[in-house]
């Protein structure tokens, strides 16, 4: 699905819900499965529950779109249903936040798990709209994210 403000990819995976929320819900597991290049390293307990958070060590140089180098984001975590949705916002550098949100829908399915990743910018502050190119992650980052996260979770 896409609009002019969101966008969702969907992929099979052969892996059971709980296999891929573990990873999904793990700092780290953000980072191991990063197609941009951005996610560095995170530092925090894995989530459980809406409100949670964590912090992410981000290299911009990866995108080469805006000059802003090494910095840190907080993640927040929007929506928390275990084995079966993660969204979060984040908070860092660019104040106030921005307001997009990225998550995952997973339902079981014969292969294993339909993972349905998303991002959306429909609700960003009006301060920073044209201000800020959105998406800032493109459609097909988050197809390679969900390419990543099956060979990370097949392997297993």
């Amino acid at each position: 699905m896409t609009n002019d403000e969101r966008f969702e990819v969907r992929r099979e995976i052969a892996a059971s819900p709980a296999e891929i929320f573990a990873v999904l819900r793990e700092p780290r597991g953000h980072v191991a499965i990063d197609s941009s290049g951005m996610l560095q390293s995170a530092t925090g307990e894995p989530v459980g529950k809406t409100g949670d958070e964590f912090v992410v060590h981000m290299d911009r140089e990866a995108l080469n779109d805006l000059p802003m180098g090494k910095y840190d984001v907080t993640v927040i975590i929007t929506r928390f249903t275990e084995d079966a949705e993660l969204e979060w916002t984040i908070s860092g550098t660019i104040q106030p936040p921005i307001k997009h949100l990225y998550g995952y829908r997973l339902e079981p399915s014969a292969k294993g798990t339909l993972v349905t990743t998303y991002y959306d910018w429909s609700q960003i502050e009006d301060r920073y709209r044209g201000r800020v190119n959105f998406p800032i992650i493109p459609e097909a980052g988050l197809r390679a994210t969900l390419g990543i996260l099956a060979r990370t979770v097949e392997q297993r």
